[in-house]
């Protein structure tokens, strides 16, 4: 069974919390594996359904003895397994040799070491499962299990990872030149961890499935945490469905601020994405040279100009919500105007792009961003706002205190984009894909977020909401379209069926 938990807890959280679930129920903690190996078996047992043969390969800890208990649970279903396991069993842990006993008293399971994998030839309807450490590991893998990941990782078969790929730690980034698993699909124990979400340790994961256990919900519901992913139990708390005596008036005045010659395009993504997410009125602020294309592109838009070739006036209605930067370029006249009016604006807005870096120039400029507002740069736009990092850890580590010390929202735009909040928390999104790698998915996500902003969604929830929304409308657009010819605008021709999703009490989708 798969959920969405919304907390990410540390490796000593989740230790707590088993031990927590284990006085609770009143179990023992070879029953608590037991309860874990079963809901890797019947999510195994579900996805194939022929005659594979099961290589499994397990560690000396707690992860192996998960391993061991799924081999033997495997083997009653009458499917082919073999063990491969060190060479030494004399220091397994507890619960990993009672269940190395239990599969060894099986006569299905073959049993192999280490050290004959390599003149062991494997069958070409092999599933590779890897139970080397989990959550466990806080040291480089070295010797005999380095080896045997180097291995398995040129074999071109289906692999899976039990709770986590080997080699990865849970909360940051390996050691250099690490041997790591690369798995094609991680099977992981109620809780999504932080390196399952960074670009640099989530590339080894391949597709995750979150498997429920049923540890301890009032330690889930009670300990703290400052991490979380973004599950779609909160989006339908969030979603404001639209109500029946509304009227344009009430649903939000959007007013997006985008566009010069030669980039007229990102206007037109970030108006269509407004328009079609809901706002009651929608204006477009643009040069001259736009206005044809605005005007028949988006005809349920105002064209408001600003500028002949490049904006030069930034003035607004003071019930206008305001999204900024879209091909807004960086000319001096259009960076002049727009300083001038950031520092005379107080209410929330919507910087992207061109809007922030033009902010970039000079990091005095930052000050002028009003309280609450949510501003969306790529890794690039945030180097040149924040300054330089090492990794996407480090980066997320500043992007929580420039939130906090600004007191504004950062969409950090990756992978896993991460919503981080004036009150130090990060939101990491699990919706979107690959397909949504190209110029202009960044344009539509704009008009969204302003125009829920509009709508009246507080910054928080705007913010939430417009993230996990974007990435939903892209998967949509990928599932009909695939990943490599999907377009933005195909994107944004979604956002209708997300709303048709969330409509739905039971959504099968």
């Amino acid at each position: 069974m798969k959920i969405e938990t919304m907390k990410i807890f540390t490796t000593s959280q989740i230790k707590q919390c088993d031990r927590l679930t284990i006085e609770n129920d009143g179990i023992t903690d070879i029953d608590l594996m037991e309860r874990a190996a079963s809901a890797c078996t019947d999510w195994i047992l579900a996805q194939y359904q022929r005659d594979e043969h099961f290589y499994i390969f397990c560690g000396n800890g707690n992860n192996g003895g998960d391993g061991f208990a799924v081999a033997r649970q495997l083997s009653k279903q009458r499917r082919k397994v073999s063990v491969f396991s060190a060479s030494e069993h004399k220091q397994l842990s507890k619960l990993a040799q009672i269940n190395f006993n239990k599969a060894k008293a099986v006569s299905g399971i073959s049993f192999f070491h280490f050290n004959e994998l390599k003149t062991l030839p494997i069958k070409d309807n092999a599933i590779i499962i890897e139970a080397l450490f989990g959550t466990g590991l806080n040291r480089k893998i070295e010797g005999e299990t380095a080896e045997v990941i180097d291995i398995l990782n040129e074999i071109d078969l289906a692999k899976i990872s039990i709770d986590m790929p080997a080699g990865l730690f849970a909360d940051d980034l390996p050691e250099p030149e690490s041997s790591i698993f690369k798995a094609d699909t991680t099977l992981s124990f109620q809780f999504w961890k932080k390196s399952f979400l960074h670009p640099e340790t989530g590339k080894y994961c391949g597709k995750i499935y979150i498997l429920n256990i049923s540890l301890s919900k009032d330690f889930i519901e009670n300990e703290p945490t400052e991490n979380y992913v973004i599950g779609e139990e909160l989006i339908r708390k969030i979603y404001q469905p639209r109500n029946d005596f509304s009227h344009k008036g009430t649903l939000g005045k959007t007013a997006i601020v985008a566009g010069s010659l030669g980039k007229m395009g990102a206007a037109v993504l970030a108006t269509k994405s407004a328009l079609r997410s809901g706002s009651g009125l929608t204006f477009t602020h643009a040069p001259k040279c736009g206005s044809e294309t605005l005007q028949i592109t988006c005809p349920e838009a105002m064209f408001v100009a600003n500028g002949k070739n490049f904006a030069e006036e930034f003035n607004f209605e003071d019930d206008q919500t305001l999204g900024i930067g879209p091909g807004l370029g960086t000319e001096i006249g259009t960076e002049k105007a727009f300083l001038i009016f950031l520092k005379n604006h107080k209410k929330p807005l919507i910087l992207d792009a061109d809007a922030l870096n033009i902010i970039s120039k000079d990091t005095t400029n930052l000050s002028l961003i009003p309280k609450d507002s949510i501003i969306t740069p790529h890794p690039k736009e945030f180097e040149r706002l924040f300054g330089k990092t090492k990794n996407s850890f480090e980066r997320l580590e500043l992007g929580r205190k420039k939130a906090v010390e600004l007191g504004i929202f950062i969409i950090l735009k990756d992978h896993h984009t991460q919503v981080i909040t004036p009150e130090n928390e990060v939101f990491y999104n699990i919706t979107g894909n690959s397909g949504m790698a190209k110029g202009g998915s960044g344009d539509a996500l704009l008009g969204i977020l302003t125009s829920f902003l509009a709508q009246d969604y507080p910054p928080k929830h705007a913010a939430l909401f417009g993230v996990w929304f974007h990435g939903k409308a892209g998967d949509f657009a990928a599932e009909r379209f695939s990943k490599e010819a999907m377009l933005p605008s195909d994107l944004i021709g979604q956002i209708g069926e997300v709303f048709k999703y969330l409509s739905k009490k039971n959504p099968s989708h």
